[in-house]
């Protein structure tokens, strides 16, 4: 077997795992949108809503702790908007060689086949790269802004 055939089936054998991250992600980007649009909801229904209040010890939990709570809360979401598109890619570039061999011969609707579902995998990935991304920001934003008003309330320096 030549290390290219090797690298062959290697690829191929990471198709589903594959796909199935990106299940998970697209899923995953689901709930955190819906989870935002929930808070966002909240935050407009009662003033002084705070997500650091579910900070362990919110009142007396120095603004490290504070900092590495919001870093936290936000990284699943930046890695979502993050390794979706490279999940993306690799679902569309593992079918692209057997694809090809099947157009070389004269196998189109095999192509086809093979195309549509990779194709199918970019799409969900990149939905759910938008998706982290603007749950990401929008987190972001809200809770920078709750540190700032502890910062400020504490008389802490910047």
């Amino acid at each position: 077997m030549t290390i290219e055939t090797g690298f062959s089936h290697a690829a191929q054998a990471l198709l589903w795992p594959v796909m199935a991250l990106l299940a998970l992600a697209f899923v995953f980007a689901l709930w955190a949108g819906g989870a935002t649009l929930m808070e966002a909801w909240q935050r407009r229904r009662r003033a002084g809503f705070a997500t650091l209040a579910a900070a362990p010890a919110w009142p007396e939990t120095p603004m490290e702790e504070l900092e590495l709570f919001v870093v936290r809360r936000l990284e699943p979401v930046r890695l979502l908007s993050r390794v979706s598109p490279m999940l993306g890619l690799i679902a569309t570039m593992i079918p692209l060689g057997p694809a090809l061999q099947a157009v070389a011969g004269g196998q189109g609707q095999q192509a086809l086949a093979v195309f549509s579902g990779a194709f199918a995998g970019v799409t969900l990935a990149l939905a759910a790269a938008a998706i982290g991304l603007a749950v990401y920001s929008v987190r972001r934003h809200w809770l920078l802004a709750e540190l700032l008003a502890v910062r400020k309330a504490r008389g802490v320096a910047q």
